[in-house]
């Protein structure tokens, strides 16, 4: 961890700040261990130093040892000391080193209680050794050479504009984010407006709120994932009680820096500016477009961003919902859609977002009105043309075999279909039964 202005941490500060938690919360009682901490009795700078403490952390703060650190590092009596000490030729040292006692603040969530990164090597089942390895806090992997030290393989995808990154976790650590996903993060409040990878949500749920509109209005957000800085995760982690050594660990598990060698292979696609966002982006702690904590993380960060673009709808009459970085409008009295785009900029801007622009669709009665990839003008449903297509490949699958269908190379053609027609199930159950006879009569 570096400090707030970018330089390692204070050796001396970081004992003096250990030292103070180590005890009863007086002034007497924290210059006494703040002098042991040093190895200088009778120094009075201490004291003045421990009584600023007192008045910045009226009790012992035990979740927040970081700002504490930070408090000492650049109090004035510190400060002074370490200028008299090093004029002297006699630098301030650390002669005794306490542990830090950490504690979870208010449990808002009812998530875990781990008051101490120990507690969550238990919690995860790891070692101190292997929780350190895969957060990888000092980000040691981003210089690495490409090897079995890297936690995630990494691939890029083409797409209109910038390339799309998939960073996905190997297993170790993806079992790891599962946990964390399942029994951390499952406990986190989500935005009503959000469908995308919550529980009990789809992107049909999501669309059945802009059914018979008379307009639909379509934003996409840039780079959703990789927006998302390690300091908006590490927020979070706090907000819920975390102190702030574990909450600085469990951001390390579920962020990552891609490495100069995968952004050395950036391919083609995107104007200049959109390429710099994405690289900047990616060079430091992000969200990882592939690991399982990523989507519920993303909606967490959103939640700001939801409450306020849902209020904007509501005073203007309209419906606002929100798939990963899928946003939607609709009404049925109309929308100004220049207005609304104007405001939703805006908005996402001051959330840490941006909007792509070219991704913007209006759409009146009139035309085909899409959500989520669902036709919603006068209920949910799957686009003919998607439906031909997949009732196509099953129809050759019966007849010609499965194996010469992959052209988009699946690695599990199977669940692929599988997911397809599930998928118009949910939508069409009519359609869904046809395609689902035609699945059930390939010869796998």
């Amino acid at each position: 961890m570096a400090d707030r202005r970018g330089e390692p941490p204070d050796p001396v500060a970081a004992a003096l700040a250990a030292a103070f938690l180590d005890g009863p919360w007086t002034a007497a009682d924290l210059a006494a261990r703040g002098r042991r901490a040093v190895g200088r009795p009778r120094v009075r700078w201490v004291r003045t130093l421990a009584e600023q403490v007192l008045e910045r952390f009226p009790r012992p703060p035990l979740d927040e040892t970081r700002s504490l650190q930070a408090v000492v590092a650049w109090s004035t009596p510190y400060q002074e000391a370490r200028t008299r000490a090093s004029r002297a030729g006699e630098p301030l040292r650390v002669a005794h080193l306490a542990t830090a006692a950490t504690a979870m603040g208010r449990n808002r969530w009812g998530v875990p209680v781990l008051d101490t990164v120990a507690d969550l090597a238990a919690f995860l089942e790891l070692d101190d050794a292997h929780l350190d390895w895969f957060a990888d806090v000092h980000r040691f992997q981003v210089r690495a050479p490409a090897g079995p030290l890297h936690h995630y393989r990494s691939r890029w995808t083409a797409k209109r504009g910038a390339p799309r990154l998939l960073e996905a976790p190997l297993p170790r650590l993806k079992a790891v984010q599962r946990t964390l996903l399942h029994r951390v993060l499952a406990r986190f409040p989500v935005h009503d407006a959000a469908h995308g990878f919550v529980p009990g949500r789809s992107a049909l749920t999501g669309a059945w709120d802009h059914v018979q509109a008379r307009t639909v209005v379509r934003f996409d957000l840039e780079g959703f994932f990789a927006a998302v800085p390690a300091a908006r995760v590490f927020g979070l982690f706090r907000q819920t009680g975390y102190a702030e050594p574990v909450a600085h660990v469990l951001t390390g598990l579920v962020t990552h820096v891609t490495p100069l060698t995968v952004l050395r292979t950036m391919p083609a696609g995107g104007s200049p500016d959109e390429r710099h966002r994405l690289r900047r982006n990616l060079s430091r702690a992000h969200l990882p477009q592939g690991a399982p904590t990523s989507p519920a993380l993303a909606n967490l960060v959103a939640l700001g961003l939801d409450r306020r673009l849902a209020g904007w709808a509501r005073a203007t009459g309209a419906t606002y919902t929100r798939y990963a970085d899928d946003l939607t409008f609709s009404s049925i009295d109309g929308i100004d859609p220049r207005r609304l785009e104007r405001a939703v900029a805006g908005i996402a801007e001051d959330e840490g977002f941006r909007l792509n622009p070219a991704k913007t669709r209006v759409r009146g009665a009139g035309a085909r009105q899409l959500v989520t990839g669902l036709v919603v003008n006068e209920r949910p449903n799957v686009p003919r043309e998607e439906f031909d297509r997949l009732k196509a490949v099953l129809h050759n699958c019966v007849q010609h075999g499965p194996d010469g269908q992959n052209r988009e190379g699946h690695p599990d053609f199977r669940a692929h279909l599988q997911g397809r027609v599930a998928r118009v199930e949910a939508v069409n159950p009519a359609r869904g039964r046809r395609l689902r006879s035609s699945l059930d009569a390939i010869a796998w």
